[in-house]
């Protein structure tokens, strides 16, 4: 569907509008006496929100390449079917498959949109694509429904539509934007052990403490249904993270500039992911339907 259908058929005047931005992908930009909001089509992939009289609560690299099939760089990328490496290894011609899944560099299809009150719910769809054909998966649907408003919902619905079990990894990789991560610390985990990647992937044991960083950060931490709060002190804020249907979260920051990311950036971002992977995985019988949320809310600190 191109622009002018897309804002014929679920463009709302003020409060919702598609149009085409860097590298031709096209966004929806939401408007509300709530939030501000910007969702690209490409991967559903939600690149601001901002609660009124607050600061965007999401990071975005400067750096990042908006270009059609490329990874975007912060906001709240979504990992399907695998999080990080695919552990499979000649997936596509003989080779494993790209980080996080096809489904962040895929075009999704907008099914619904309304504005109840002074929240915007959105709603986008991925089904089997050449793609993710190509890797396996041709029996498989997506729903991703999105409330912006004084505080952001997003919901990942996997569909089975196959006759066998589907198993999937899923993240919903959310960057938030803080002030000075040196300057951070998340509650939430502390009973938690953890997957320690910067560390050969070492089991190490819960640290019954807040989490602070001082260096190269990536965590997994399992078995885990805790709402995260990330304690801005900059700021003076703080950001939950509430979900449901998630049994692992993730912690990242990489403490160094990456090729779309710039030297000084990973000061102003901290990753807390809503995720289920690993042991968390999720095997989906024929026919039924798995939904992972994400609730985030801003709140003095």
């Amino acid at each position: 569907m191109d622009i002018e259908a897309l804002n014929a058929h679920f463009g709302l005047p003020g409060v919702l509008e598609f149009a085409a931005g860097q590298g031709g992908l096209v966004y929806a930009d939401v408007t509300t006496a709530q939030a501000t909001a910007r969702v690209y089509l490409q991967g559903a992939h939600v690149t601001a929100w901002q609660p009124a009289g607050e600061q965007p609560v999401l990071f975005m690299s400067r750096k990042s390449e908006f270009a059609a099939g490329k990874a975007i760089r912060g906001g709240v990328p979504i990992a399907f079917p695998w999080f990080a490496t695919d552990q499979k290894a000649d997936r596509v011609d003989g080779k494993p498959g790209p980080s996080h899944g096809f489904a962040r560099i895929q075009d999704w299809s907008v099914a619904f949109a309304a504005l109840a009150g002074d929240e915007l719910h959105l709603t986008l769809t991925l089904g089997p694509t050449a793609m993710s054909r190509s890797m396996g998966f041709d029996q498989f649907r997506l729903a991703y429904q999105l409330t912006f408003g004084k505080t952001l919902t997003m919901q990942l619905t996997v569909a089975n539509e196959g006759a066998a079990p589907l198993e999937f990894e899923e993240a919903l990789h959310t960057y938030f934007a803080v002030v000075d991560v040196h300057e951070v610390s998340v509650t939430g985990l502390e009973p938690t052990a953890f997957i320690d990647k910067t560390d050969d992937f070492k089991h190490k044991p819960a640290s019954h403490a807040a989490l602070r960083f001082t260096g190269f950060t990536d965590r997994v931490y399992p078995d885990t249904t805790a709402t995260c709060v990330i304690h801005d002190a900059v700021e003076k804020r703080r950001i939950r993270i509430e979900k449901t249907n998630s049994r692992t979260t993730v912690v990242f920051n990489p403490w160094k500039e990456l090729a779309d990311m710039g030297p000084d950036e990973w000061h102003e971002m901290l990753c807390v992911e809503t995720v289920n992977a690993g042991s968390d995985a999720v095997t989906l019988a024929p026919g039924q339907t798995h939904t992972m949320q994400a609730h985030v809310v801003v709140e003095k600190e």
